[in-house]
């Protein structure tokens, strides 16, 4: 029954991985393309040139750090929203279906609707000239880092309010009981009932969260176009442009394990958490030592017999 799948998983993926592994160490591009995997092996030259002589590790620190400071926003924006509408008043189907709006949404959509509105003379500035404010161009400059953060949170939070909505669900109403009996007010009940509740997929959703912002390119591939600003020059960004624009598929691929193992690490510690919390048994308890009891029972013969029996 596993053969489909293992199948599956080696053409799909283990394939691919490899023949990445080894396009890294080939000086492959546009003059050597046609012998492929007969192109000159260089070994670990490419990814020397990667980290010395490209703007690689500037992109991993783009896409570590916008992808942080949208997760430190959406993380309790979702929060909140869960909590907002996890109890019953008129209306809460429609504000949930409403919340789910830009989750729903393709990113090719978000992007694009987004980069109307932070266009110069778009509904953006008119809005902050309304108070006085003119921070200049959005889609260009230092401003353009701040523009993806925005719009990569308006697109993402619904995905935190389901998992967090779910956590709150799981919580046991006599839970809620007991936390009423004895008088704890509504932020200690967040703190020490709901709260509690919720680590389990806030941490899921953290985890899913830095992945997917790391490895997001059509939301900056829409929004900035090509070439990107070089305040938003994400690892995606500069991996596309230096395999299809600059031909150079070697260095690419290179620049593409380094974003694996970028991925793998928050990955690995996910998983090996997981796997500490699963494997963490409640201490056994400990036996009481045994007692005798003595009780008299009538032999067949008359006399009395006594039993030990031991409990």
């Amino acid at each position: 029954m596993l053969i489909p799948g293992g199948l599956l998983m080696v053409l799909v993926i283990i394939v691919p991985l490899l023949l990445g592994v080894y396009m890294s160490t080939l000086n492959l591009d546009q003059y050597t393309l046609r012998k492929w995997i007969s192109a000159p092996f260089i070994g670990i030259e490419n990814f020397i040139e990667a980290l010395t002589a490209t703007d690689l590790l500037r992109s991993v620190w783009l896409s570590l750090s916008y992808s942080l400071l949208a997760m430190a926003v959406t993380i309790p924006l979702g929060v909140l929203a869960a909590v907002a509408t996890q109890n019953k008043f008129r209306g809460r189907g429609l504000v949930r279906s409403i919340f789910l709006i830009p989750y729903v949404l393709p990113s090719f959509v978000v992007a694009t609707v987004w980069r109307t509105m932070f266009q110069p003379g778009g509904v953006i500035d008119h809005a902050l000239s309304g108070i006085g404010l003119h921070p200049g161009l959005w889609l260009n400059g230092p401003n353009s880092y701040w523009t993806l953060i925005i719009v990569q949170i308006w697109a993402s939070w619904p995905f935190v309010y389901m998992l967090a909505l779910s956590g709150l669900q799981a919580v046991d109403h006599e839970v809620h009981e007991a936390a009423a009996l004895d008088g704890a007010l509504w932020w200690r009940k967040l703190r020490y009932v709901v709260f509690p509740y919720l680590k389990g997929p806030l941490s899921l959703a953290f985890l899913v969260g830095i992945l997917h912002h790391i490895n997001n390119f059509t939301l900056p591939y829409v929004l900035f176009g090509l070439p990107a600003p070089s305040d938003v020059n994400v690892l995606p960004i500069l991996t596309y442009v230096t395999s299809f624009q600059s031909f150079r598929f070697g260095l690419s691929a290179a620049m593409a394990l380094v974003s694996l193992v970028l991925v793998a690490i928050p990955l690995f510690v996910y998983l090996r958490a997981v796997k500490l919390d699963d494997g963490d048994q409640p201490a056994k308890r400990r036996k009481s030592p045994k007692r005798a009891d003595r009780f008299t029972t009538d032999s067949p013969s008359g006399a009395v017999a006594t039993e030990e029996v031991l409990v």
